[in-house]
């Protein structure tokens, strides 16, 4: 018996090293995915929010809680409604188990690319006033969106910073001349 006492000791302690050990594999696979809330759902359509923002949305995310490529792909997917849903829908390529993250962006930026040009944009967001019965909060986010057409994508962050800044000049210009009403009236007299 006296025997036994330290063979089962043993064993407990080898049994308690290998439950740590699954307890640690098990936590280290789970995922934070605590972050989707924040990815917004794109649509695809003019009013969403540019392809671009969105998937840099989940790029940031992916950042902070360490999403692996496929992750990315499947809160993507989980994102996605109206035409960009139906364009993933009928996309064989897209929901093949060997797609990259590089694929599938490059996937919708061919399929979402607005084909007009740079001028056609920066006439939209000059000409563009407040519609009737649009409040100045929807007037200033239809302005924000025409503004960020006009931002080119580079990768040195100086002039990325720029174009940013010029941008935001012109969406300032464009909707204190286009806001309407005595709320226009007021904002033309502030100078914001």
């Amino acid at each position: 018996m006296a025997e036994a006492l330290p063979q089962q000791i043993a064993r407990l302690q080898a049994e308690i090293q290998h439950l740590q050990a699954q307890s640690q594999a098990t936590t280290s696979l789970t995922k934070d995915l605590s972050l989707v809330a924040l990815v917004p759902i794109w649509s695809g359509t003019e009013k969403a929010i540019p392809l671009h923002e969105f998937l840099e949305t989940i790029e940031s995310a992916r950042r902070l809680r360490n999403w692996s490529q496929k992750d990315k792909i499947r809160i993507a997917t989980l994102k996605l409604t109206d035409l960009a849903r139906a364009f993933y829908n009928g996309t064989l390529e897209l929901h093949d188990q060997r797609i990259t993250w590089t694929a599938f962006k490059a996937a919708f930026h061919e399929r979402f690319t607005d084909e007009r040009t740079d001028q056609y944009h920066y006439t939209q967001l000059h000409m563009a006033r407040q519609r009737k019965g649009e409040s100045p909060q929807e007037f200033a986010n239809s302005c924000r969106s025409l503004a960020q057409k006009l931002v080119p994508q580079v990768d040195e962050p100086v002039a990325q910073n720029f174009y940013y800044e010029q941008a935001e000049r012109m969406l300032l210009a464009t909707y204190t001349s286009g806001l309407r009403g005595s709320a226009g009236h007021q904002v033309r007299i502030s100078l914001p």
